[in-house]
């Protein structure tokens, strides 16, 4: 794959002053069933080349879905027209990259691909019927996603490598419905929180068929629960809430095109200045946050961004205080860093890269387990699994949902209620944060769905969380 590549880039010396070339190979199968019938058996394959150059300051990116030499060759001579059309602008210094050599391949013990679909197909109507039984269980789902990566990239600092991931996870999901009251349950998540970085292996240890049970019971008991009481209450957020939180009041926020204006047209900005940079107090002691380009099964993980730059781990707040970004070559030298992130991503070939999330994590605390966090807390909320968001473009007013929520009461876990939410203003919330769990209780949670840039791109990523403790939130019940 590299050789096109790298006779692309070469051709471009002396016609600008960088260029970059990426081959993206990508094969998706996604499966799903509902009420017990195949709803979904999609399987979709993509292949090209996407070729960015600078001349000045100024970009130009263009893309074909033919990746051999004439399609490459095209591509270069339509980024350097884009290029060279736009008006001159004094160049932002990239922040310098060593040479990306090698290969790097994430984890699979089980290639998805060599599963015949039926006996996907068995397992996940297999689940869905577990779902079955109630007549209040009006809707059933079940799920699995395979999807392979092949990247390969040359640049014209010297870089040639290529890279393979593959990501792989699964979910289910029942509704129920009595009167005009309908409630739903999923697991691991609705917003598929059971992808990582795997093989088949994933969606084997999600046990979809044994949980099956659990589900539905708990969107039946949800139907005569009482509406969650209103009021400021001490909350426990359960990991895969406190990642989806993270996503939007921390990662997002920390993203330094964001910070400096560049997504204000769309995605939006944040509430975080340039000059915040190692110094603002962004929440409590309790708070310790990283970015982590290597971590095992992260949906952020990988060898080198897709500017070449090594994968890595950043440590964005510590102890509250913030002291980093999450960055590209362009955004790492428009603010006199030393180097970049790592952190620039592009959704395949046709896309160029723009600042996006890794495996934006919370650090472990010392409250132990689960059990342990309830037993400290003496009146509260426990809140679990994500049902909606909203959040401000600054990144700073926000309000979630989650699918349940449960009473604590001298330090035991109560009874159930339906419809919580809760709001907060970023740093407030965060400095309300008390405790987190220790290690043994820290997961990475799956998000596909991350949107940004324009055109726009979706992107996978990961956060590694535990359960976590935060002091006077302004609970209510989601209309």
């Amino acid at each position: 794959m590299l050789d096109v590549l790298v006779e692309t880039v070469d051709r471009a010396v002396g016609r600008c002053d960088y260029a970059d070339a990426r081959r993206v190979v990508r094969a998706r199968e996604r499966l799903a069933t509902r009420n017990g019938e195949v709803e979904t058996a999609a399987v979709e394959e993509s292949d090209g080349v996407g070729v960015r150059v600078r001349v000045g300051g100024a970009w130009g990116f263009a893309s074909s879905s033919d990746p051999g030499p004439a399609g490459a060759q095209d591509a270069l001579r339509r980024a350097l027209a884009v290029a060279e059309s736009q008006p001159a602008v004094a160049p932002t210094p990239l922040a310098p990259a060593p040479p990306a050599r090698g290969h790097w391949q994430g984890p699979c013990e089980r290639d998805p691909f060599a599963i015949p679909v039926e006996r996907k197909l068995e397992l996940l109507l297999s689940a869905d019927a577990a779902l079955r039984g109630d007549p209040r269980i009006v809707r059933t789902q079940a799920r699995c996603l395979s999807l392979r990566t092949t990247t390969a990239f040359a640049s014209t600092d010297g870089g040639a490598c290529t890279q393979t991931r593959t990501e792989c996870g699964g979910g289910i999901l029942a509704a129920a419905v009595e009167a005009d009251e309908l409630q739903v349950r999923s697991w691991p998540g609705e917003h598929d929180g059971g992808v990582a970085g795997a093989g088949w292996e994933q969606v084997e240890a999600l046990r979809l068929v044994e949980e099956a049970p659990r589900v539905a019971e708990e969107a039946i008991a949800l139907l005569a629960a009482p509406d969650c009481p209103a009021g400021v209450r001490t909350v426990v957020l359960h990991g895969e809430q406190v990642g989806l939180q993270l996503h939007e009041s921390i990662g997002h926020a920390l993203e330094l095109d964001r910070i400096l204006g560049g997504e204000l047209s769309y995605a939006g900005g944040s509430w975080v200045g340039p000059g915040d940079l190692g110094s603002l107090r962004y929440g409590s002691e309790a708070l310790g946050v990283t970015a982590d380009a290597t971590l095992p099964g992260g949906l952020g993980s990988f060898g080198w961004d897709d500017e070449g730059v090594p994968g890595q781990r950043l440590e964005l707040i510590r102890s509250g205080r913030l002291l980093g970004a999450l960055s590209s070559r362009e955004s790492a030298g428009a603010v006199g860093l030393d180097s970049s992130g790592g952190c620039a991503r592009a959704d395949g070939h046709s896309r160029q890269a723009i600042v996006r999330m890794t495996n934006v994590s919370l650090d472990p605390g010392d409250a132990g387990s689960l059990a342990d966090l309830v037993a400290d807390t003496d009146d509260g909320l426990y809140l679990e699994t994500n049902r909606s968001w909203s959040i401000d473009d600054r990144r700073l007013h926000f309000q979630f949902a989650t699918e349940v929520a449960r009473e604590i009461r001298s330090g035991e876990l109560g009874r159930l209620y339906r419809n919580p939410s809760y709001a907060g203003i970023t740093p407030r919330f965060w400095g309300g944060l008390d405790a987190v769990c220790g290690g043994d209780e820290w997961r990475l949670w799956g998000l596909l769905n991350c949107g940004k840039g324009e055109p726009g791109q979706v992107m996978h990523v990961s956060h590694g969380t535990a359960p976590a403790r935060f002091r006077d939130v302004q609970v209510g019940v989601a209309g």
